[in-house]
């Protein structure tokens, strides 16, 4: 980023501050997020959570989910499993597709609050049809692995491609190994790319093994060997060692 880029940066964060000061909930929930990205200003968790709660008490349903965000995750506090989850239902019952997403995903897993797949898949399929990419990938999920009924491949494929077209990393992962199940290697590596390209390290942790472990495994092992190269820039050893062996075991 330039220097001038910089400043920029540095003046937007000083209006925005100066707004939040004098009482702008908008400004007081993006805030929040510069200081949780660190974006103009000082990265600062603790102040980020403060600006979140002054913006959510006075019902911004973005400050109400990303305040459950730092609950969940201990940005700015200790970790509080069923305060996030207050956070993300108020904020889902004021209809947003992230609160809806998140309080699912904590009902999913049984975490700081009783495990509900039926209620959870209820949220993931409200924020799906609003159009949340992620939430169209658990939709799919469950449909595709049956998890209230009977497996429904075709309705799940449908809910895959949208959620890969619309960028959800994971939705384009799972597209692809539907698309490889129908035999369509060409298209599937063209969705694998795109995953590569926006995943992250967890991401990339769970789908290198699964690259390799495909019936068509030597057809993509180029993409196997990239999603390892990519884990090894952005983790540690670990990631750095399961690179180099798979470099050394390709050239054995």
């Amino acid at each position: 980023m330039s220097a001038c880029d910089n400043a920029e940066e540095h003046a937007l964060a000083q209006a925005i501050l100066s707004a939040a000061e004098q009482g702008d909930v908008e400004a007081q929930a993006l805030l929040g997020q510069i200081l949780l990205d660190g974006r103009g200003i000082t990265r600062d968790e603790a102040l980020a959570f403060t600006w979140f709660g002054i913006a959510a008490r006075q019902g911004h349903a973005m400050a109400r989910n990303m305040l459950g965000r730092c609950h969940e995750h201990g940005w700015g506090c200790p970790v509080d499993l069923p305060a996030a989850a207050r956070c993300y239902r108020l904020a889902a019952d004021q209809g947003l597709d992230w609160g809806l997403y998140n309080l699912a995903n904590l009902l999913a897993t049984g975490r700081g609050v009783a495990q509900d797949y039926a209620q959870a898949y209820a949220l993931y399929r409200r924020a799906a049809e609003m159009g949340h990419a992620k939430s169209m990938n658990l939709v799919g999920r469950y449909l595709h692995e049956g998890v209230l009924g009977e497996p429904e491949p075709q309705e799940a494929l449908e809910w895959f491609r949208r959620s890969a077209e619309g960028g959800d990393f994971r939705g384009q992962f799972s597209y692809a190994l539907r698309l490889l199940e129908q035999g369509r290697l060409d298209m599937a590596r063209g969705w694998l790319e795109r995953a590569l390209e926006g995943g992250n390290l967890n991401f990339l942790r769970a789908s290198r093994g699964r690259l390799l472990a495909l019936p068509q495994a030597d057809a993509l092992r180029d993409l196997a060997l990239a999603y390892h190269r990519r884990a090894a820039e952005l983790g540690d050893g670990d990631d750095q060692a399961r690179y180099q062996a798979l470099l050394e075991d390709g050239r054995s």
